[in-house]
């Protein structure tokens, strides 16, 4: 049976260092003790993240992976002589996608800044019968959009394969694990169907989503090689471009499912994390002196 190397991956930047920070304590807290959390910023950020010294944290400079740099007079958006103007978004989503070009572990565990682990768990949890866990929702249940049907339509051309059918299956959900030799399989497939690299490639699309991406390679391409499909949320979420009160929040973490490794509560929501940080810290304490 294979042996899985996990790691941690994390991009993030300077609006979102706190959130960032409580997130490397969870897992200082709560993740395997040998875990690795790689966090890549902008190198313009790297001085306010190197402030974050856990044990697992290894912090690296987006420059450093990506042939891009930022605009020094345009807020989060990039460029390089061979690509046109990134959106810092798109930033984020070719970090993970290029994560089996920087990174030698053998499964990338992605969670985003602002979710923050409220409960102790080790790889097992991911793992099934030696497959590495691949979240997927059937379209009839998957909430369905207008952009994420745009996803679905430009990840099946950049791939080559047919249009597909509506509803359109979800595979975007929190705390995302993907397997190194499928990624590398991916780039493989792009630049053998494009003719050229699989970055530049995928840079020429303007909206895309990394998690549909490798989705629908896997199940469609692969053939759902060494993962099996998970429907289950794993983390409790807060998507609402609003704030909670105190007590609405007090709400929210008393609500958390037990099965629930994780919370999530969005950074367009407004809330600080100052508000909530005892919150996810009192999980802790209530493992290391229970009543």
């Amino acid at each position: 049976m294979q042996e899985f190397d996990f790691c941690l991956i994390t991009p993030s930047y300077a609006p979102d260092y706190h959130r960032c920070q409580l997130l490397a304590w969870s897992i200082d807290a709560f993740a395997p003790k040998t875990a690795k959390h790689y966090i890549i910023v902008p190198k313009r950020d790297l001085h306010l993240f190197n402030q974050i010294k856990y044990r697992n944290t290894r912090i690296i400079t987006v420059e450093s992976i990506l042939p891009w740099r930022q605009l020094p007079l345009i807020k989060n958006c990039w460029f390089s002589f061979k690509h046109p103007v990134i959106r810092g978004w798109i930033i984020q989503q070719l970090i993970k996608l290029a994560a089996a070009e920087f990174i030698t572990s053998n499964v990338f565990v992605f969670v985003d800044s602002d979710i923050a682990f409220i409960r102790p768990f080790d790889w097992n949890y991911f793992i099934r019968d030696g497959e590495v866990r691949l979240y997927r929702i059937p379209g009839n249940l998957c909430p369905q959009a207008p952009i994420g049907e745009k996803w679905n339509y430009n990840a099946r051309r950049l791939l080559n394969l047919p249009s597909g059918t509506t509803p359109v299956t979800g595979y975007i959900s929190q705390i995302m694990t993907w397997r190194s030799d499928n990624l590398k399989q991916l780039y493989k497939h792009i630049e053998t169907v494009s003719g050229r690299g699989w970055l530049e490639t995928v840079c020429s699309y303007w909206n895309l989503s990394e998690y549909v991406i490798y989705g629908v390679f896997v199940e469609e391409v692969l053939k759902a090689s060494g993962h099996y499909y998970d429907s289950e949320c794993i983390c409790h979420e807060y998507w609402f471009n609003k704030q909670m009160s105190d007590v609405q929040l007090q709400d929210f973490f008393s609500s958390i499912p037990e099965h629930n490794i994780a919370v999530m509560i969005s950074a367009k929501a407004g809330i600080s994390v100052q508000k909530y940080e005892n919150l996810v810290k009192n999980f802790h304490q209530s493992l290391e002196n229970p009543p």
